[in-house]
């Protein structure tokens, strides 16, 4: 995936779980690595994609990372797991 905009999640070494948009996703992940992606990650290296999603545009990448955001650990979770179980299945 590497054009078009998208909302991911990212694990984070310890465990935690970090939240953005991008137009880039590869090259997105590849910055949070390399301590150049944001604040919260930079301490938290290394981080593993999880979870991803492709958005029509920047408006709607914003309002939809706004909603990943505002959901619980435990929703979140089965989210990853949800989309883990579709990706293997393709």
């Amino acid at each position: 995936m590497e054009t078009g905009c998208c909302v991911y999640i990212l694990r984070c070494r310890d465990g935690t779980l970090y939240t953005g948009w991008t137009n880039r996703l590869s090259h997105r992940v590849k910055a949070h690595n390399q301590g150049k992606g944001a604040k919260y990650t930079k301490a938290r290296r290394p981080v593993t994609l999880v979870y991803w999603e492709k958005v029509p545009d920047k408006g709607a990448a914003l309002r939809r990372e706004r909603a990943v955001k505002k959901l619980s650990r435990a929703e979140k979770l089965a989210l990853i797991a949800r989309f883990e179980k579709e990706t293997k299945a393709v």
